[in-house]
């Protein structure tokens, strides 16, 4: 059972999504947050599986409490979820910085939602191509020289590669075509790459792939 917890300040938003997930067979509402601060909490207490996280809230914002919940050594296994009214909200950035698995628009539609809340917990990310691209746009507007990045140097040629191809956002079905190999062999890749350097999921690899100079704003295009 995956269970989810709700953070939005608004009731009829967390009523919906509630009614949506409860409906699904593998899927349960832990619990409801209205700020950040109520939501750090609960996650505290609760240890689900995903946070749906409002970005815009009163007292603690949902950005202020991502950065509390992925930066907690106990609260690893919890995955975090933006949710923002825009695609292309001026705080997704910072919160896939933080640590969140990426994204959702609030008027997603319903089957992708449940969608979106299986394959995160199952260890992928929302970041299609498009959203990638704007990412690395950001941090070339921020561009300063490209930090070091811890475990950069244990790195194989081939992991060093992989994540470079997801720093520019492709699945691991196009690396694998890319690469010539199988896409388990692919997944292995990027697997091994996000353990080595401590990654919390793809949304985070892309992040280090870009502050760690394997991914330039000329790649774009």
């Amino acid at each position: 059972m995956i269970r989810v917890l709700l953070a939005d300040d608004q009731v009829l938003v967390r009523a919906g999504f509630r009614a949506l997930l409860d409906a699904q067979p593998d899927i349960e509402v832990a619990g409801e947050a209205a700020n950040g601060e109520e939501a750090v909490a609960l996650v505290r207490e609760l240890a689900p599986d995903l946070v749906l996280m409002d970005i815009r809230m009163p007292l603690v914002d949902g950005l202020a409490a991502t950065r509390r919940i992925t930066s907690d050594p106990e609260l690893t296994e919890v995955k975090v979820v933006m949710l923002t009214t825009f695609e292309l909200d001026e705080y997704v950035f910072e919160a896939l910085r933080s640590g969140a698995s990426g994204f959702l628009v609030k008027d997603t539609e319903p089957e992708e939602l449940v969608r979106a809340v299986r394959a995160v917990v199952g260890g992928d990310a929302l970041l299609s191509p498009g959203v990638t691209r704007r990412l690395i746009e950001e941090f070339a507007a921020r561009s300063k020289e490209p930090d070091g990045v811890e475990g950069l140097a244990e790195l194989t040629e081939r992991e060093r590669e992989v994540m470079a191809l997801v720093g520019i956002g492709l699945s691991n079905e196009e690396i694998a075509r890319r690469l010539v190999v199988s896409p388990l062999t692919a997944k292995t890749h990027v697997s091994r790459t996000m353990v080595k350097l401590g990654a919390r999921d793809r949304a985070q690899l892309v992040v280090l792939a870009y502050e760690s100079g394997l991914v330039r704003p000329g790649w774009l295009g």
